[in-house]
């Protein structure tokens, strides 16, 4: 008992025990029957031994009266505090029919009162004695009634709480101890927290209700001070082995702090990041207060100083809530100065131990619940090499935090890799790959599950291609893609296919297929389909848009360089062979999805127009589609073609000529597979460009009139406006008066009304140059659709034009093509032309269809183009024919006009002299004339209007004398063509005999061309 107090306090503790001793007055003879009572447990005066109340009560009066009792009575009093909380228990296990006898609540209350006037009269004197006595005696109950029927182990901290809280016994302990912790706050925290950490890591976990009850009465004082009191420990027990890995034999009490930090962050985790916060800085700043043997508080200590970051790296080890607490705000509080005094106190620290930090850094790293993102941008900005127009030759004043910082991110990236592919074993033995059917549960990475949100700007760093910064990033990325599977891996590789702006930007999404290719099959094609939902749901801009059309296109032009370097192109090399190889996969991949990417040749934006043109010119066409997807693409292909024949018309004004050349260029190589894929898709890109062509949107692009061929004439650009309202519009607009102002009602056949009449609008046309350019361009797509064979898949037909829009040598025109283009273009200038109208009759009846006659005149007006389009009909025999109605229409109207001309030559009337010259060359391309009249036109030009309509009657009585029927031609299989035998047709002398008297009426004019009509 003399261990309790020195002579100072025997003193005070006397002078207490003193004040109670006058208001009890208890004689000495009394005091000396009650201490030989309490010793032998036998009442002095009757003889008869002591109950357990009587018993406590006799302790009761000793404490009060005889201060050198007092450590034999709170021993005593323990088994006064075990009896009743087993009787406690008991009855609680009991359903509260457990008898009172054991009821020692009274006694309990009494001792409680005695404490607590102790330590409010004397607490320098009593609450250091009674604070480790009664957590001590806490722990003791706790741990020993642990398992307890009333108080299972399975509880909650809650309920546990409730349970003993509950109790009369634990409850006086627990008041008596924060009445003793609340008196030393002020002159001495540490020893009082030094036992609760004493007796929490002796009986863990069962203590942790009172950690929690104390916490959260004094969260301040605890944290600051738990903090203080395991950093001492830490520093004095852990200096000999701070390199073993039982971290738990090495710092006994580091994991007492841990469980008092955990109770306490559900309601004070702001304090308790402060505290850890202030503890990091104060442990870097220079210590300005030399320290003393009388300071107590670790800021003052060097040794403290030095072991405070290695303590809280042991504390984040061991908590992750204290880990996902600060490490936000630590590294926003890593700025260079502090990284410098960081640098200055790791420095003295051994070898060993660095590397042991650094490990243990790299882990706390890798299991980050938070800040993931936050973390890896400090460690590659603080480690990337500066820059050498920045720096210069001179090394930076960081150079050290910078090694430090790349080695950090180095075995982070190690250590990630290790996770990620450490292979699990399966059930036969094996180890399976990670994703396999067979591989078991991936192991939980928080830091990379962060990073999962963050793949986008992962990627947009990574192509930012800054020296070491965009390797570890590249590399990062695909432990995550391999981390999370197929959906962050078709992520990654979809991003940077639509970030990527050059090659070596575009080779880092190739470089990240490399590897997951042999664990993530179908990568490829689940990335374009994730770039087709992107642009399905508009979450693209247009120049994002562009780029990743561009490199998709990129990607395919690899295949077709190697197959047109032929079978040796590759040279052996593995990863041309594997990028070849990849190529082709994007390409099936784009083929699948055509009918998806053909809305874009209509994209508002000209870049982005131009990149679905060049992507879809380059791509295979799908073995087998839909109807309905096919005739979508052609429509889409052949619309695209005329915006691109005008958007080269007004990019020639400008700077970039090439550019839309290219896009004409892309535009006839795509239409001319897509004709040779099928006979369907043939006939659609036939029909749409004739059409297209014949449009009076497009006419002017060919030197055509965009009036109507009635001969109404738009008005003026000027009163444009007028025309647009909507007739529901006007409709709804109720009212008592009609507005007719500035609506559709005011526009009638001759002009406004307030207005005039109608003006004709001052369209501007192209040049002859561009026209001559554009019609060589429609011909040269229109004969590479006509003589691509049908049904070869249209992944080989046009290539061989591909160099030149007009090739030297034209290529035979298929007779079926020609044919469908002869119907669509009778379809067009003459809807109301029956089928079978093959046969001419005499030219007298020409009167009878003089309306239809002008109707088809004014088309061949109108529109230019329709006689190169013919030629192409009648390089496709025996199609011409199926046009003889739109000829026959022709030529009339021309026997007409040259019967009714008073002109002196022919020369004076310059269309229709071209269009005699036009029709007679294209019937005799066609074969719908011998060679003696197919020849006539040439004579044209030297001629009177009057001889013009003899030679082309001459010409109408030949094909209405013989038929124009496709039975008269014959294939010829050394030509590959049909061809006529005119010898079956009787004799032609008779059809000659007005063209030789021509002739030798204006010999001295056409003596140079009598041998073009010999017999």
């Amino acid at each position: 008992m003399s261990a309790f107090f020195d002579g100072t306090l025997l003193t005070v503790t006397m002078q207490t025990s003193l004040a109670h001793s006058r208001q009890n007055a208890f004689s000495p003879q009394e005091l000396s029957q009650d201490i030989k009572s309490f010793i032998s447990g036998v009442d002095q005066t009757q003889g008869r031994k002591l109950s357990v109340r009587e018993h406590a009560r006799c302790a009761v009066r000793l404490l009060r009266s005889v201060p050198a009792c007092r450590g034999a009575v709170l021993e005593h009093l323990r088994g006064v505090y075990n009896e009743h909380v087993s009787a406690f228990l008991h009855n609680l296990e009991a359903d509260g029919e457990g008898d009172g006898d054991s009821n020692l609540e009274d006694v309990i209350t009494e001792v409680h009162g005695v404490l607590a006037d102790f330590i409010r009269l004397n607490p320098r004197a009593w609450a250091p004695l009674v604070s480790t006595w009664a957590v001590d005696l806490l722990g003791q109950l706790s741990s020993k009634h642990a398992g307890r029927r009333a108080a299972p182990q399975s509880s909650s901290l809650n309920e546990l709480l409730q349970l003993w809280m509950s109790c009369a016994a634990t409850r006086s302990l627990m008041e008596a101890y924060t009445q003793c912790l609340a008196a030393m706050i002020a002159w001495c925290p540490d020893q009082c927290v030094d036992a609760l950490l004493d007796t929490s890591v002796q009986h863990s976990p069962h203590f942790d209700w009172v950690v929690a009850h104390i916490g959260s009465s004094f969260p301040g004082t605890i944290i600051s001070r738990v903090l203080a009191c395991g950093l001492k420990d830490f520093c004095s027990h852990g200096t000999a082995d701070k390199g073993q890995g039982d971290k738990s034999n090495r710092v006994p009490k580091i994991g007492s702090v841990v469980g008092i930090l955990g109770h306490l962050a559900a309601r004070h985790s702001d304090s308790i990041r402060q505290e850890l916060l202030r503890m990091f800085q104060e442990s870097l700043s220079p210590l300005t207060i030399p320290p003393s043997s009388g300071s107590t508080s670790w800021e003052h200590s060097a040794q403290l100083r030095r072991g405070a970051v290695p303590f809280l790296l042991q504390l984040a080890a061991l908590s992750p809530s204290l880990l996902g607490a600060v490490s936000a705000e630590l590294v926003e509080s890593l700025r260079p100065p502090v990284l410098l005094q960081l640098q200055a106190v790791l420095q003295g620290l051994p070898r060993d131990e660095l590397d042991n930090m650094m490990g243990l850094v790299v882990h706390l790293i890798a299991q980050s619940p938070a800040g993931g993102a936050r973390i890896l941008r400090f460690l590659a900005d603080t480690a990337t090499p500066a820059s050498v127009i920045i720096s210069g030759p001179t090394p930076s004043p960081h150079e050290g935090v910078r090694e430090a910082c790349d080695r950090l991110l180095q075995m982070l990236l190690l250590h990630l890799h290790k996770l990620v592919y450490t292979c699990s074993e399966g059930d036969d033995g094996y180890y399976s790959r990670p994703h396999s059917p067979s591989s078991k549960a991936p192991r939980v990475v928080p830091f990379l599950e962060e990073l999962q949100s963050h793949v986008g700007e992962l990627c947009a760093e990574t192509l930012r291609l800054e020296r070491k910064r965009h390797l570890w990033l590249h590399q990062l990325l695909c432990l995550l893609s391999v981390y999370r599977g197929p959906s962050v891996a078709t992520e990654a590789l979809c991003q940077l296919l639509t970030l990527a702006r050059n090659p070596d930007e575009l080779a880092l999404a190739w470089q990240l297929h490399t590897p997951l290719s042999t664990c993530l099959p179908g990568l490829i094609p689940a990335a374009v389909t994730r770039c087709v939902a992107q642009i399905h749901t508009h979450t693209l801009v247009p120049k994002q848009l562009c780029q990743l059309l561009l490199n998709l296109a990129s990607a395919m032009q690899s295949v077709q360089e190697e197959e047109r370097r032929g079978p040796g192109g590759m040279g052996g090399e593995g990863g041309a062979r594997h990028q070849s190889s990849m190529a082709v996969q994007v390409g099936a991949a784009v083929s699948g999805h055509l009918h998806d990417f053909c809305p874009l040749l209509l994209h508002g934006d000209p870049a982005v127009s131009h990149a679905a043109v060049r992507l879809l010119s380059r791509s295979l066409l799908p073995r087998a589609a839909l109807p309905s997807h096919l005739l979508l693409v052609c429509r889409a292909a052949v619309t695209h073609f005329f915006l691109a024949l005008r958007r080269r018309l007004q990019a020639g004004k400008g700077r970039d000529g090439g550019q839309g050349g290219e896009a004409v260029n892309c535009s006839v190589l795509l239409l001319s597979r897509l004709a040779g894929y099928s006979p369907l898709t043939l006939k659609c890109v036939l029909l749409q460009l004739v059409e297209g062509a014949l449009h009076k949107g497009n006419a002017d692009l060919f030197g055509g009139q965009s009036e109507d061929i009635g001969g109404d004439t738009p008005i003026s650009p000027s009163l444009a406006p007028d025309r647009g309202g909507s007739l529901l519009d006007i409709n709804c607009r109720f009212g008592t008066t009609v507005n007719f102002s500035g609506s559709v009602w005011s526009v009638f056949h001759a002009g406004v009304i307030g207005k005039g009449l109608k003006q004709r609008s001052a369209t501007p046309h192209p040049d002859v140059a561009s026209v001559i350019q554009n019609v060589q361009t429609l011909l040269a797509v229109t004969v590479q659709c006509c003589s691509a064979p049908p049904g070869n898949g249209g992944n080989s037909g046009g290539a061989r034009h591909q160099s030149s829009v007009v090739p030297d040598e034209p290529p035979p025109i298929n007779a079926e093509a020609a044919k469908m283009m002869a119907v669509t273009l009778v379809e067009y200038i003459c809807p109301d032309v029956a089928n079978g109208e093959l046969s001419w009759p005499p030219e007298e009846h020409a009167r009878t269809t003089v309306e239809r006659d002008i109707h088809i005149r004014r088309c061949f007006e109108a529109h230019p183009v329709l006689f190169p389009l013919l030629h192409v009909v009648a390089a496709g025999r025996p199609a011409l024919c199926y046009c003889s109605a739109v000829l026959r229409g022709l030529l009339a109207t021309l026997l007409a006009h040259w019967e009714a001309s008073r002109e002196a030559l022919a020369v004076d009337s310059p269309w229709h002299l071209q269009a005699s010259c036009m029709l007679v060359s294209c019937m005799g391309e066609g074969q719908l004339l011998p060679p003696v009249l197919g020849n006539v036109h040439e004579a044209f030009p030297y001629l009177t209007p009057f001889e013009v309509r003899l030679l082309l009657l001459a010409v109408w009585e030949y094909v209405r004398g013989n038929g124009p029927m496709p039975q008269k031609f014959v294939f010829s299989a050394e030509k590959g063509l049909f061809c006529r035998d005119f010898a079956r047709d009787g004799d032609v002398a008779r059809y000659v005999a007005p063209i030789h008297s021509v002739l030798h009426k204006n010999i001295d004019r056409l003596g140079q061309l009598c041998w073009r009509f010999q017999l």
